[in-house]
């Protein structure tokens, strides 16, 4: 294989499909107009784009007809879609004065963040902890709802560990005490069975780069009657809950990539499975002392977190790198930090531990020789950097 690159870092994003490509290529070809636009041209680009935003809403297991039906807000991805959800329903709930959401420890950047501005505007944040395999603690959210909450958000698979919380049982709670629960789905979607309406939940998110669709499109799903405040201005599309005109290209681009994915799915998942704990294993026998943080709770198919006892985890990737192995300290959207992984410090990790680990995530495109590979330059690696 010489020095070619492995790509180890498909939770960042995935490779965008040929049949994607084309999708997209024959509507830019057909040279659509503003769907916005009244003209015939433009009835037609939104024809186009309504197509797609049904067959995507459809596929996600939203319930798009009836006289009040969900609602698929597309967005230009998985950060905005989180930012929209939480604090557009926290103000819509409360008038726009100040009141309370409830989020996990463990929370994508793009819901803590938010999160924190809502604090810094005078709101309250109240954090849901997590066991040391990075389930959130049910027992914990019953108690916070009992006072007044405007909205909850929990992901359905952490985007560092992989592991998959209890959104079905945390919606029924939520439910329960009339607060809207919102799942950011970005890294289950395509990976995992997920159906909007059978989780229960008010708001779902989800990223098209992350199932081998395009960059720059993602999308809310809305459950019928949550309300919502817009956090951009400037136009009527989507109903003003997120003006500016969309992109049909990205919109079927999107749509063809999830009924891809959504089609060959088992058959991923079952892949994707069984090349993880290749992997895991491969890897375990050869550097005693390894932790595979999450290993005990239920896990996306293709998400590693691995710490490297006795290495610095920078300094590792930096080697993994220029063995030609492509991975992540964690979350894309923290690349280059140098703070600790929030998540695995939430889990009750130690730092030294928390500061060794290395997220490693498989795709579609990824094959058995290019993990036996992975397995031997990564071994390689980190037992040289040990023995200096």
């Amino acid at each position: 294989m010489g020095m070619e690159t492995i790509y180890l870092d498909h939770n960042a994003t995935t490779p965008t499909r040929p049949e994607v490509i084309e999708a997209m290529v024959s509507v830019l070809r057909e040279g659509l107009a503003n769907p916005a636009s009244q003209h015939q041209p433009g009835q037609k680009a939104r024809r186009r784009l309504e197509e797609a935003r049904q067959e995507v809403g459809t596929l996600l297991g939203a319930e798009l007809s009836g006289s009040v039906p969900d609602q698929v807000i597309f967005t230009s991805g998985g950060t905005e879609a989180n930012n929209l959800a939480l604090v557009g329903i926290a103000l819509a709930r409360t008038g726009g004065r100040p009141g309370r959401v409830i989020v996990s420890s463990i929370e994508h950047a793009s819901i803590l963040e938010p999160a924190q501005h809502l604090l810094d505007l005078g709101w309250r944040v109240d954090t849901i902890s997590v066991d040391s395999q990075g389930i959130i603690r049910l027992d914990q959210l019953a108690d916070l709802l009992r006072g007044e909450a405007a909205v909850v958000s929990l992901m359905l698979g952490n985007h560092e560990t992989g592991v998959i919380q209890p959104v079905a049982e945390a919606a029924r709670l939520c439910q329960a005490a009339g607060v809207p629960l919102h799942t950011d789905a970005v890294q289950a979607v395509g990976k995992v069975p997920v159906n909007f309406r059978a989780l229960g939940v008010d708001a779902m998110s989800v990223a098209a780069h992350k199932f081998q669709g395009p960059l720059g499109i993602g999308a809310l799903v809305l459950r019928a009657h949550t309300p919502l405040t817009p956090l951009l201005f400037g136009g009527h599309q989507q109903q003003g809950l997120r003006p500016g005109t969309e992109s049909v290209a990205l919109a079927v681009g999107m749509a063809t990539a999830l009924r891809l994915a959504y089609g060959e799915q088992a058959d991923h998942c079952r892949r994707l499975t069984a090349l993880r704990q290749r992997f895991e294993q491969g890897l375990a026998k050869g550097y005693p002392g390894l932790v595979i943080h999450g290993r005990n709770a239920p896990r996306l198919p293709q998400t590693s977190s691995i710490a490297f006892p006795g290495l610095d985890g920078q300094v590792l990737l930096m080697a993994l790198d220029m063995a030609g192995v492509a991975c992540s300290v964690g979350s894309a959207c923290s690349s280059g930090s140098t703070e600790l992984s929030p998540t695995l410090l939430a889990m009750g990790l130690p730092r030294a531990l928390v500061a060794s680990t290395l997220r490693f995530s498989l795709g579609a495109t990824t094959t058995g020789e290019e993990i036996e590979e992975a397995i031997r330059r990564i071994l390689e690696v980190a037992n040289s950097l040990r023995s200096s």
